[in-house]
């Protein structure tokens, strides 16, 4: 893999409202809520407060609600995208394309009333492509990790 130049941008966080000016993600399919501790392309982190009445508790499981894996790793997923769409030199929002997941474990479930941090590390980048380690977190404790790839478009 080729490196380029790297700038440091450390934003405070990114609510809601910049979240969805980026990603074309909209409910229920939006995963991540708040992004924060943002380090260029590097790294960042994506806040998810899972609760009850999103429609996956509907089935998944009745009498026992657990957050989806795919899901977690859409979150991950969601989270790098926000990143690769903050770098672009014009910052305009582009489509962000999943290239690959590798690596997937799951650790632990998620419930209803956690809250899920996505930690997104930059783990190599060539042209408009990047891969991340991700790991979905609760308290501190992994649910989730996988290596993730992902291409920016126009």
């Amino acid at each position: 893999m080729t490196t380029e130049p790297e700038t440091t941008t450390v934003l405070e966080a990114l609510d809601i409202q910049r979240v969805l000016q980026l990603l074309p993600h909209r409910y229920p399919f939006l995963m991540v809520d708040r992004v924060e501790k943002i380090d260029g392309d590097r790294s960042a982190v994506g806040i998810k407060a899972v609760t009850i009445n999103e429609p996956q508790f509907q089935g998944h499981f009745p009498g026992r609600p657990v957050m989806p894996g795919v899901l977690l790793i859409e979150g991950m997923a969601q989270t790098a995208g926000v990143i690769c769409i903050l770098s672009r030199a014009t910052g305009s929002p582009g489509v962000v394309y999943f290239l690959t997941i590798d690596n997937c474990k799951f650790r632990r479930p998620v419930l209803p009333g956690e809250v899920v941090e996505f930690h997104m590390t930059k783990t190599a980048k060539r042209r408009n492509m990047w891969w991340y380690h991700g790991e979905a977190r609760v308290n501190g404790e992994i649910a989730a990790e996988a290596d993730l790839g992902a291409m920016l478009g126009e």
